[in-house]
């Protein structure tokens, strides 16, 4: 039997202060993105909201349902609160999934391939998560993610559906995708490393990836990924790991440290172009 795929880009993930889900909902629709209801997660720590998009990905708005002090110290829901690894993490753009498997271990296979490539990367075991949605449905998926010291946030996590992928990323209504800024689907996610990290994150990624970077210099490495819808205008979704090269791009790996810096949309012909805010990560608008 052949291997699943690792490099299909599932979701990316943007956070926003506690409790903030219905206030970034009304952010990212007058960016002229669709928002669709999502659900609590399994646990209660956090709750989101969705942008699915025509290429089969789509954006998670997440954010933790309480402040941590909402917990009382050294309680069990404190202490789960205070593990998860995106407890310490800043508004913005914090995270991105690859399409898992639920029959395959995805930490297995990229951990053979790694050791067998003599990179870095490490992937902890597969645990189980899941969500249920406002319409009481319960969504259940296995979860591959980068050890702590490996880079989360910087390697993607893999998320692998148990039940129906269709209940997690609606689209069987097309309309679900049609947004009024005229997106299609992603262009790019840019993550920025520290100069004496990149060459590590290449071999880093070229082990998740499965592949070797399409474009690779001494500033930043390029992989084409596919998406789990047919692509849209435009091409393939592609991932680029880079130096900073500008004064905001040093300012922010200073400040968050590495990580996403920027996603690029594809939107229709006529319609949105340049830059955005979200207002706590950056946009970029292409061409389709």
């Amino acid at each position: 039997m052949s291997s699943p795929s690792t490099k299909t880009l599932d979701h990316i993930v943007h956070l926003t202060p506690p409790g903030s889900v219905n206030e970034v909902s009304r952010q990212f629709r007058d960016l002229g993105f669709q928002v669709l209801p999502g659900g609590t997660h399994a646990g209660g720590l956090t709750e989101n909201a969705l942008v699915v998009l025509q290429d089969g990905a789509y954006l998670e708005l997440i954010s933790f349902t309480h402040p941590a002090l909402h917990y009382p110290p050294g309680s069990p829901e404190r202490q789960k609160r205070d593990a998860n690894p995106w407890a310490s993490k800043d508004p913005g753009w914090i995270d991105y999934a690859f399409l898992g498997s639920s029959s395959t271990s995805i930490s297995e296979l990229i951990n053979a391939r790694a050791k067998k490539d003599k990179s870095r990367i490490r992937y902890g075991p597969e645990v189980d998560g899941g969500r249920e949605r406002n319409d009481g449905k319960v969504l259940k998926w296995r979860i591959s993610a980068p050890s702590q010291d490996t880079g989360r946030g910087v390697a993607p996590f893999f998320c692998g559906d148990v039940t129906p992928r269709e209940w997690r990323v609606p689209l069987d209504l097309p309309s679900n995708a049609e947004h009024p800024s005229g997106v299609l689907g992603i262009a790019y996610i840019r993550i920025l490393v520290e100069d004496s990290d990149l060459s590590d994150m290449k071999a880093n990624m070229t082990s998740v990836v499965g592949r070797s970077p399409v474009s690779n210099t001494s500033r930043r490495a390029t992989w084409v990924l596919d998406t789990p819808r047919t692509d849209v205008a435009g091409g393939k979704p592609r991932l680029i790991i880079s130096v900073p090269e500008t004064a905001d791009e040093r300012w922010t790996l200073r400040e968050r440290g590495e990580g996403i810096y920027e996603v690029a949309f594809l939107v229709r012909s006529g319609m949105k172009a340049g830059q955005a805010w979200t207002p706590y990560g950056n946009i970029i608008w292409l061409k389709g």
